[in-house]
């Protein structure tokens, strides 16, 4: 199985999240579970740092569409940042672009919560 690690740093109101490894059916409930601890916190403008991301399937994008409204009904917004190539590509072509603002930088989508 593919290494997948998730790890928060919160900088004042904005939480951050960053993701190594592969995102797919088999570590999506571990990316799942860190989204609800957000949620259940009332922390609800979160930044995802796709840095150390290598890989991503429909089953890591899912998780990503479960948690949005909520998020956004909580007055925050899930922010993405340091896409690589490969990875925007998934994204891109399923649309996500046109419901996720997409950052170069996690300094940049922190100062958009600002």
């Amino acid at each position: 199985m593919n290494e997948f690690l998730v790890d928060r740093q919160d900088k004042d109101e904005v939480s951050c999240l960053y993701i190594k490894g592969y995102l797919d059916a088999h570590t999506a409930p571990k990316f799942e579970e860190s989204l609800q601890i957000l949620v259940d916190e009332k922390r609800y403008k979160i930044v995802v740092n796709f840095l150390d991301l290598n890989y991503i399937s429909s089953a890591g994008l899912g998780v990503f569409m479960e948690f949005i409204e909520e998020v956004r009904n909580g007055d925050g917004d899930i922010k993405l940042t340091n896409m690589n190539t490969k990875v925007f590509k998934v994204f891109d072509l399923l649309g996500f672009p046109n419901l996720y603002e997409i950052f170069d930088t996690e300094e940049e989508a922190v100062k958009k919560f600002l």
